[in-house]
């Protein structure tokens, strides 16, 4: 099969691999998109992990192969996949802190080499342990809905860090592809959202997504006066000021879900009295929660407009080294960008 695979620091190459062996307890699936995630970028761009590997985790296809004692699925079922899977048994797990399980760390479906998620490549295969993960695609739902199962799953679990209740103040920062599902998750929740962007067409998205308000980061406080008081924040973008900002602007006892920062070594001012005197919080979301699945799919079944309506650019698996570039440089237009073998 073909594959796009990572051989260093900004190195993608087509190549033909073998089609991943299926074991007991496993199955393969014939990939039909795959999202391209900035946490595969930064790999990829950093070289931070040795080659070679395989990307791609935002994956949905079409199982075409069952291993020995697979229940449950057959040959011919569309679904969902979903690469983090924890043992639920840990010191971490029994804490809900899945994303620090080592079983959750040790990425479960692979196209080959070291798993690193696998989808972009024309198969993948998925091991047992990563099966609780798999969400069968409905009929009427399409392939890219499927695809975005896990980014919508790690923004429901960024949201329930927040404790949030109806009618709540919420200020997004970032009208990307996950800053938008950050928008309409919280509209369809029934929070008021105030969306905060650089890019004109993306506030354009994002009032659409749900915001009541949109605007510059800037003028952000300006219209919580006219609003109410924010009750909370979340940071999607990899921005300090936008993290001051924000735990300035919301009010005592208020929340900043930190999301974007995901490069570690950084550090930033705060001003401590606020989160002792004010009580105001700092919390921090990455990846996702394997028992958010169902809410998962409830959200992606039921927003196909929606999601199509982000879902603005598709790639053959032969351009997979344009489809990270894209991604790379955001623009109005371009949002989620997958890639289809």
């Amino acid at each position: 099969m073909k594959a796009a695979v990572y051989r260093g620091q900004n190195d993608i190459r087509i190549e033909e691999v073998p089609v991943p062996p299926v074991k007991a307890g496993q199955v393969l699936v014939k990939v039909a998109v795959c999202g391209v995630c900035p946490t595969d970028i930064k790999k990829i761009q950093t070289g931070s992990v040795p080659p070679p590997r395989i990307f791609g985790h935002e994956t949905a296809g079409t199982i075409v192969r069952l291993g020995r004692g697979i229940r449950g699925f057959q040959v011919g079922d569309r679904v969902g996949l979903h690469h983090h899977v924890p043992c639920r048994k840990c010191h971490y797990c029994r804490h809900h802190a899945y994303a620090q399980c080592l079983q959750y760390k040790k990425t479960g479906i692979t196209a080959g080499f070291e798993p690193a998620g696998g989808g972009y490549a024309e198969y993948v295969c998925v091991s047992d342990f990563c099966l609780p993960g798999i969400v069968k695609i409905p009929k009427a739902a399409s392939f890219i809905q499927g695809a975005m199962l896990e980014p919508v799953n790690t923004v429901l679990k960024g949201v329930a860090q927040l404790g949030l209740r109806r009618g709540d103040v919420v200020a997004v920062y970032g009208q990307g592809p996950i800053g938008l599902l950050f928008t309409r998750v919280l509209f369809r929740l029934g929070i008021k959202v105030l969306a905060a962007d650089l890019i004109p067409e993306r506030l354009a998205f994002g009032r659409r997504f749900g915001a009541m308000w949109v605007g510059q980061p800037g003028e952000l406080p300006a219209a919580a006066l006219n609003d109410g008081p924010v009750d909370a924040a979340v940071v999607t973008v990899p921005v300090d000021g936008a993290v001051q900002e924000a735990h300035s602007l919301i009010r005592g006892a208020g929340r900043v879900l930190v999301f974007g920062h995901t490069m570690r070594g950084r550090v930033t001012g705060l001003d401590l009295g606020a989160v002792c005197v004010d009580e105001k919080a700092i919390v921090g979301s990455y990846s996702s929660d394997i028992r958010l699945q169902p809410a998962s799919a409830r959200f992606c079944f039921r927003e196909g407009r929606f999601l199509g309506e982000l879902s603005t650019e598709t790639y053959p698996l032969l351009q997979t080294a344009e489809a990270i570039a894209a991604v790379s440089h955001p623009t109005g237009t371009r949002l989620k960008v997958m890639i289809a073998p």
